[in-house]
């Protein structure tokens, strides 16, 4: 077993003299940076902050300029309203999307904070935007009105309230599917704003022009010339759109209004079309299979001055994040996870040979190239995110932002090891170890088995505001922390080993993790607890049936509880068919249910149990938390359910997430302290 100590950057020499705690309260008042990107001439670097009101029970996103030069950020908005969406329009000026006015619009001001402009003001908003290389054109992502309400069939009955379905994907994630879906309109831009008549790309298609919910404009690109607009949909309805990851690029030629599919026969994800410098060139990614959403993400590069597409073959096995071309056009830049951490690689396009960027105990989370400087965004376990210069040659790194110092100042801050735990099957597996304030071997202290979800989401260097590994270890916890298997970072091997095997290596991982460190003297034995949320709530569940006392108490949130009755309810069914093995009915799949369906377990649970779900939760629906609470009461077992009926598969409102936090904590305490 390798240990090794992490230190994170600045933090530890910055708040040495720290004297409280890091609470749920605390982690509320941060401010959270985003974007980061760096002007046409290299001066200026746009980015947002965005704070959290309790009291109103809501966020608000402002834009901020920080001056290379100058060394100094100045905020370029503060009103009552979210900014979001800003993009450099030029060196001296920045547009937006707000909510100022009726509907979301968009806006432009100058950089000092001057000459603030509506440029449009169309009838229903819009949801996004992207402008054409020579500012003469621009599409916008705008809902339209594609099926029939009750109330357009039965207009006498105004105020029904019914659904009536005859498919599937009536729901998703967390909201229910209504009659309206994102189109692509393109429309004239000048100076004066966008013109309010526009051609709509999708010609009245029933579809979504971005693959819902969570894609937007980031999918949609002009070419150089402005005479192609590209973007990534996936153009099916129903019980097809349930089972399939079939996203295609699709190109519209602005001349002859016509659309071609530019990826026919590329059966996964295909998505995140852009051009290098000159225009000759286009890359995207795309997944090789149809229904494996967690299936490594490739680079694909269509050359069309030679008319080919060729697939960049990496000479590292990671699946590639976020992309962008160099400014010259010979390489790749990418983001990608890697043994735990979310790490900037390079690929020369000609030679396919690529090379490690960063090799910092930070992740990765954005970056803006600027000539032989790169402006990363970079968070960890122990710093929310901040914005940093990193020189490729000299490899300087230099904190830029310093946007919860103040917040911080006062904050006694954990540590966190590196550990490499040998699993039950002889594999080294990376484990995080994160250490209360002011840690004393000497002591033993409550511990805690954090599970992952995903299932296929690299348990990495990650600053959250719900499951924050950090403020966990501030309230005197350690917390253990596996890359078990079926997350990237590790190989696709790795990565691909958990499907149809949820209950199996995964499980003997997360015992070989806690038993390993459970061996240090420090580790209170009697006072062991496992939690986590999605599949990690998933294998609380699973864990509570096979864990043989090693634990005191459990946390599960939004876990998948039964897997026959999940089937039955859940909608992007792509990811049961490929991830469980297909609908329960199936005889051939009947030995995969009874082994990997944690209630099969039930019998064995011995242990209090805490459940939490969203009532708007349609990946994984209420019922399932409802399943298992109900099984831990019957069974006469110390067991509480916290219900938030407003919220999805996260918390999201600022009140349901402190209100979370101290229930959260609570329980813990109850059972381990």
């Amino acid at each position: 077993m390798k240990i090794l100590i992490l230190l994170g950057i600045g933090l530890f020499c910055q708040f040495s003299f720290a004297q409280t705690n890091f609470t749920p309260e605390k982690l509320w008042e941060l401010n959270r940076i985003g974007g980061g990107d760096v002007s046409p001439d290299h001066k200026n670097i746009l980015y947002t902050s965005t704070s959290y009101n309790m009291e109103k029970n809501r966020g608000n996103t402002d834009l901020y300029i920080y001056n290379l030069q100058d060394k100094k950020s100045i905020q370029l908005t503060n009103t009552a309203f979210s900014e979001f969406e800003a993009k450099w329009f030029n060196n001296q000026e920045v547009v937006f999307l707000s909510t100022e006015k009726e509907g979301v619009q968009l806006w432009k001001i100058s950089i000092d904070g001057s000459q603030k402009t509506q440029l449009s003001n169309l009838e229903n908003g819009l949801e996004g935007y992207v402008i054409s290389p020579a500012l003469d054109k621009i599409i916008t992502l705008e809902s339209i009105k594609t099926t029939q309400t009750i109330v357009d069939i039965y207009p006498d009955l105004p105020q029904a309230n019914a659904r009536i379905e005859n498919d599937l994907m009536y729901r998703h994630w967390n909201q229910w599917e209504d009659e309206f879906k994102t189109h692509l309109f393109l429309r004239d831009f000048s100076n004066s704003g966008v013109a309010n008549t526009g051609i709509d790309l999708l010609q009245n298609e029933p579809y979504d022009a971005v693959v819902p919910p969570f894609n937007g404009s980031e999918t949609v690109t002009f070419s150089n010339d402005g005479k192609f607009v590209y973007y990534s949909s996936k153009k099916m309805l129903g019980k097809a759109f349930a089972v399939s990851t079939n996203s295609d690029l699709y190109q519209y030629d602005i001349a002859t209004g016509k659309t071609m599919n530019f990826t026919e026969g590329m059966m996964g994800y295909d998505n995140l079309a852009s051009f290098s410098t000159n225009g000759q060139k286009m890359a995207w990614l795309s997944m090789a299979k149809n229904g494996f959403e967690a299936d490594k993400n490739r680079l694909f590069i269509h050359d069309f001055k030679k008319g080919v597409k060729t697939q960049l073959n990496l000479t590292i096995d990671v699946t590639i994040g976020d992309f962008k071309w160099s400014l010259d056009g010979k390489s790749i830049y990418f983001t990608a996870p890697y043994r735990g951490i979310e790490q900037l690689f390079s690929v020369d396009v000609e030679k396919n040979v690529t090379t490690q960027i960063t090799d910092g105990k930070m992740n990765v989370v954005s970056f803006s190239l600027s000539g032989e400087t790169i402006i990363l965004g970079l968070q960890s376990m122990l710093s929310p995110t901040d914005l940093y210069s990193f020189v490729i040659k000299t490899k300087k790194l230099e904190n830029l932002t310093h946007a919860n110092q103040a917040e911080l100042a006062s904050v006694s801050i954990p540590s966190v090891q590196e550990r490499w735990i040998k699993t039950s099957d002889g594999k080294e597996m990376l484990t995080w170890v994160v250490l209360p304030p002011n840690f004393d071997a000497t002591k033993k202290y409550p511990t805690l088995l954090y599970c992952q979800g995903g299932p296929q989401s690299m348990v990495s260097q990650f600053f959250s505001y719900r499951w924050n590994l950090m403020l966990m270890a501030s309230q005197g916890y350690i917390v253990v922390a596996p890359n078990r298997r079926g997350l990237p970072g590790f190989g696709q091997e790795w990565n691909d080993a958990i499907s149809k095997d949820w209950g199996g290596q995964p499980m003997r991982d997360y015992l070989a993790a806690i038993d390993e460190v459970s061996k240090e003297s420090y580790v209170d034995k009697d006072k062991m607890g496992a939690i986590g949320a999605s599949y990690g709530g998933y294998s609380v569940y699973y864990l509570a049936g096979i864990h043989e006392n090693r634990f005191k108490t459990f946390v599960a949130h939004c876990g998948l509880f039964n897997l026959e009755s999940w089937y039955g309810t859940t909608e992007e069914l792509f990811f049961a068919n490929y991830d469980i093995g297909g609908p329960y009915w199936d005889p051939a799949n009947k030995a995969l249910y009874e082994k990997n369906s944690p209630h099969n377990l039930v019998q064995n649970w011995n242990t209090p149990i805490m459940v939490i779900h969203g009532g708007m939760d349609f990946r994984v629906p209420e019922s399932e938390g409802m399943q298992a609470f109900q099984a831990a009461q019957l069974k006469g077992l110390k067991s509480r359910y916290l219900y938030f009926p407003t919220e999805g598969h996260w918390v999201q409102k600022p009140q349901n997430g402190l209100l979370w936090q101290r229930e959260f904590f609570k329980w813990l305490a109850e059972d381990l302290k």
